[in-house]
């Protein structure tokens, strides 16, 4: 049964990026998320719905997209939990090795986007972990905004030519 999961899990995942538009950008947006859900071991499930309506406003009102990275933001907490691969150690390494191939994801980050679901915790202990992480994520974006401002701008054009070129 395990084996089955994998190859389905693997198999959605493989999909998802070919039929993805800017699948790497939902799934970094999707780390930052479970990385603040899943530094609660008592997340709520109100937490989802707050990635959802954040979702919303990111991709200007997509259903679709919002219900993507919410699944997939609930993916990752469920690997970090059932401590299958993955713990929040390894997905904070994942993020900071994704910004230093593509800074211009540190624009993704957005903090205050992420204030609400801390504000669904109770314990102290883990409000104060959360709030931390909350700093560090800050002070990751400010610092891949400041080194890695030409290779962004540069990116963005090529990016920007690209779609023009469609």
């Amino acid at each position: 049964m395990r084996l089955a999961f994998r190859l389905k899990h693997h198999f959605f995942s493989a999909f998802r990026e070919i039929f993805v538009h800017h699948h790497g950008s939902l799934e970094f947006r999707a780390k930052i998320f479970a990385l603040i859900i899943a530094a609660n071991e008592k997340a709520k499930v109100e937490s989802y719905i707050i990635v959802k309506t954040a979702a919303l406003k990111i991709y200007n009102g997509n259903e679709d997209r919002a219900n993507l990275l919410m699944l997939s933001t609930k993916e990752l907490v469920k690997k970090v939990t059932d401590n299958n691969g993955l713990d929040l150690d390894t997905l904070v390494v994942n993020i900071q090795k994704e910004l230093k191939i593509v800074p211009r994801y540190a624009k993704k980050i957005d903090v205050e986007s992420l204030k609400p679901i801390v504000a669904l915790s109770y314990d102290t202990d883990t409000i104060s972990y959360q709030e931390n992480i909350l700093e560090f994520l800050q002070n990751l974006k400010d610092e891949t905004l400041s080194t890695k401002k030409d290779q962004i701008v540069e990116d963005e054009e090529k990016l920007l030519q690209e779609s023009n070129n469609k």
